[in-house]
This record gives C-alpha cells, sequence and structure tokens, in this order.
C-alpha cells in the first residue's frame, strides 16, 4: 500500500472531509501551531489596520504575513479559509478587529515579525470571544465619529 497525501489524491480522485468541522478554539489553535513550526520566520506585518478604512481593512493583504501561512494550509482551506486577506482572516477564525489587530499589525513589532511572536498573540485570542470590553472596543470602532477620525488619517 503506497501512503499518498490529501493533495496527491485530490490530483486523482474527489476526496470528501468526513471530519466534524472545526471549532473556532480548534482553527486558531491549528493557525498557531502552523505558525510556530517555523518560529524564527520572519513574516510581514500590516501597516496601520486601525487607521484603514473598514473597506480597505477587508481587502489588505501583506504577501509573506501569518495570514498567508494559514491561507497555505490546506487543512484551513478545506475548512472553508477563501483568501489571505484581512477580511477574510477576520470572518473564518471570528476575530474582532481589535484581536486581528494584535496579531498582524506593525505598530506591534516593526515591519516584520517572528512567526513565534504571532503564534502567541494568536492563542491569546483563543477564548476571548466572549469579552465584555472587546466587545465594547468593537462596537465603538463603528460609530460615525470614529470613522471619521479614520477617514482624517488616510
Amino acid at each position: 500500500m503506497k501512503h499518498q497525501t490529501i493533495e496527491e489524491l485530490h490530483e486523482v480522485a474527489e476526496v470528501a472531509a468526513s471530519l466534524p468541522a472545526m471549532t473556532r478554539p480548534q482553527r486558531l489553535e491549528h493557525w498557531a501551531r502552523l505558525l510556530e513550526q517555523n518560529p524564527e520566520q520572519c513574516l510581514a506585518a500590516f501597516p496601520g489596520t486601525e487607521y484603514m478604512t473598514l473597506d480597505a481593512r477587508d481587502k489588505a493583504q501583506s504577501l509573506g504575513s501569518a495570514l498567508s501561512i494559514a491561507f497555505a494550509d490546506p487543512m484551513l482551506r478545506a475548512e472553508g479559509l477563501k483568501n489571505d486577506t484581512y477580511g477574510e482572516a477576520k470572518r473564518f477564525f471570528e476575530l474582532t478587529d481589535w484581536q486581528l489587530h494584535a496579531i498582524v499589525c506593525h505598530c506591534h513589532v516593526g515591519g516584520t515579525m517572528k512567526a513565534g511572536w504571532a503564534a502567541a498573540q494568536v492563542r491569546s485570542a483563543i477564548g476571548k470571544e466572549g469579552k465584555l470590553f472587546s466587545k465594547l472596543r468593537e462596537a465603538i470602532s463603528h460609530w460615525p465619529a470614529f470613522g471619521m477620525l479614520t477617514h482624517a488619517r488616510e
């Protein structure tokens, strides 16, 4: 019997996943483990995500980022990760803007970050989806006055 990867099997047959869908914590933990495979790898950071308009932030991509690592993984793509944009990562990993900002923005680390550092930030988001302060900060970020400040900085 010859061992083949899922990717190799996809070349010759349609392979349907029979495992249950991953939960939010499982998706985040899987992403953190991917990043920890090469903890010293330098990853690109996203510049100024908190100053972008909502539309620009959702479409933002950074080649060689922590989001690129997630999108390169066949398991996360099979779970429904569609691309490596900020908005898609926010949707797929069920993160608030502030949580994703903490993981990918340059204001914490400069232009690049170590993959191990990003993994720690991803892990810090596990279990925080219900926190009152995060929800309040997320709600405030969508107020019109906040949007005016965001547009003024562009």
